[in-house]
């Protein structure tokens, strides 16, 4: 993978780490309001190709809730080149994952889950344009 300021203008702007950890921190604390034991690894690597892909993005965000695997029942146009979407962004989710890191906004627990910390939590369940004040991805992204 090459270095942040030997990549592409686009590509350094849409897989800079602070951008993807932001969403990846978004749907870690979405994913521990509904299971306070926090998201598994393998769960965390499927966020980014689901999210920046537009056409995923707006089938996830129509279907309201529903579990993913009534969603591709309904929208199987959803798995073409999801295995390729989701091999390419892997070195941006690790990228990702290692700044989030690095900034001690997660933990990994003994069972290979991701828990937000304490803090991160906190500030995201409050008025989102205070949130974004204290929020260090924010300023970072």
């Amino acid at each position: 993978m090459k270095r942040l300021d030997e990549r592409p203008f686009e590509i350094r702007n849409l897989f800079n780490p602070a951008f993807c950890g932001l969403i990846l921190m978004r749907a870690l604390c979405g994913y521990e309001e509904e299971d306070e034991r926090g998201m598994p690894f393998s769960l965390v690597l499927l966020v980014l190709p689901l999210c920046l892909h537009k056409r995923s993005r707006d089938i996830l965000h129509a279907g309201n809730r529903s579990y993913l695997l009534k969603l591709i029942a309904s929208h199987p146009e959803l798995l073409v080149g999801f295995a390729r979407r989701t091999t390419d962004l892997l070195p941006y989710a690790f990228e990702a994952l290692g700044f989030l890191m690095q900034m001690g906004l997660f933990t990994v627990d003994a069972h290979g889950r991701l828990k937000a910390t304490p803090d991160c939590q906190s500030a995201s369940k409050k008025d989102p344009l205070s949130a974004s004040k204290r929020d260090p991805l924010r300023r970072a992204a």
